[in-house]
């Protein structure tokens, strides 16, 4: 049985105990727990899966080694995934498009919001490095064209130049663009991409996983009493207060 069946599982019966509102204790919950059977591979390869979508690449090469578990692409792949991912988080957006354009050119050929995005994102970094002429010429010349076929874009555009109308950005209402999370939200995105081209999900099941868990945990407590998760790190069980 697959993990979301017996997840899906799981849910029907604690509906079931919860409409009867009594108290579930510890060894009743325990013995519930250890009735559940999980496949080991199942596990692992939640771990796999986490690991490539993450970009572990070394982990996921030992993983491999040592549970047998095989992952659903090249791992080499990775390899130049981060290169890409970290490209954009150091600010060299065009080694990044350069990079992306080697893995495989039709993710910016299908993807016009991502390119968008990317030469926004180079825009950005001129204009934190004080080249204010070459921005403007960068702006004029790669980005207003795109503005003008797309008002999302143009409104971005806009937003982005605003930025020279500023001495102090620090303290502009724009100022996040020039933060270092708006390279993390952009190599996200670059990196969602480069998965979806190799036909891999673009964000871990496990992190998913455990959010069904702690919404399980809500909807069980509003109508029963028993032991729960309370820290995903440690996965103890912590006794109901009655």
């Amino acid at each position: 049985m697959s993990l979301f069946w017996i997840v899906i599982r799981e849910l029907a019966e604690i509906e079931a105990m919860a409409a009867s509102k009594k108290v579930i204790t510890r060894e009743e919950w325990e013995k519930k727990l250890n009735d559940v059977r999980i496949r080991k591979e199942d596990m692992n390869k939640l771990v796999m899966n986490f690991l490539v979508t993450e970009g572990y690449v070394e982990a996921a090469e030992k993983f491999r080694k040592e549970s047998g578990t095989d992952p659903d692409i090249d791992l080499a792949t990775i390899t130049d995934r981060m290169a890409v991912k970290k490209a954009v988080q150091a600010g060299n957006v065009e080694d990044a498009i350069e990079k992306v354009n080697d893995l495989n050119p039709e993710i910016l050929d299908t993807n016009p919001q991502l390119f968008f995005h990317l030469q926004q994102q180079r825009l950005i970094e001129l204009i934190r490095n004080g080249k204010v002429e070459e921005a403007l010429e960068f702006a004029q010349e790669e980005l207003a064209p795109r503005g003008e076929e797309n008002q999302s874009f143009l409104e971005e555009l806009e937003k982005t130049v605003a930025l020279l109308a500023f001495e102090d950005v620090s303290n502009c209402p724009i100022g996040e663009l020039l933060d270092v999370s708006q390279r993390l939200k952009t190599a996200s995105e670059v990196n969602a991409a480069i998965l979806t081209s190799q036909s891999h999900e673009k964000d871990p099941k496990l992190p998913s996983l455990l959010k069904m868990l702690l919404w399980a945990q809500n909807q069980l407590g509003e109508k029963a009493v028993y032991p729960r998760i309370n820290d995903l790190s440690t996965a103890t069980l912590e006794d109901p207060a009655v």
